[in-house]
């Protein structure tokens, strides 16, 4: 039976007490091709969630033009400078994410409806309006959506 000292540290024993100390013993061991020292479950688990992350800022950035999209669309009379800022910084931001992750390109037209309709739900609960009174179908192609001149 091994010695307690014999025994090779746990590679993602500082994952849950220390993860910024994980961060960088895993950093390091990758850098020195290391694999003894990788803590390989949490290692996938962290990639797959920066992946997570960049389509949830895709989705997230593509609902707030949505929203506001629609607001200009179904109140014109409301629109505020402080609208087209959102939309020139929301489709900025969208080019940003898209520009560092070309592989991503595709993603936003496969999840326009489903996104859609939960901006359709945000901005009737938004302007009190009846959510009966906006399309069933996103009225407005991706191309407008990400247009920087484009206002309905």
């Amino acid at each position: 039976m091994p010695r307690l000292a014999d025994r090779a540290p746990d590679p993602g024993a500082a994952y849950v007490t220390d993860f910024h100390r994980w961060t960088r013993e895993q950093a390091d061991a990758l850098a020195s091709r290391d694999h003894a020292r990788l803590d390989v479950v949490n290692l996938l688990d962290e990639v797959e969630s920066v992946d997570r992350g960049q389509r949830t800022a895709l989705e997230s950035h593509l609902c707030v033009l949505l929203v506001h999209l629609l607001k200009f669309r179904m109140q014109p009379q409301r629109a505020t400078p402080s609208w087209r800022h959102t939309l020139k910084a929301q489709r900025t931001a969208f080019a940003r994410l898209i520009a560092r992750n070309p592989s991503l390109r595709a993603y936003p037209a496969a999840i326009l409806d489903a996104t859609y309709r939960d901006a359709a739900r945000d901005t009737a609960g938004e302007t009190g309006m009846d959510p009966r009174l906006f399309p069933q179908a996103a009225p407005f192609t991706l191309n407008q959506i990400l247009d920087p001149e484009f206002e309905p």
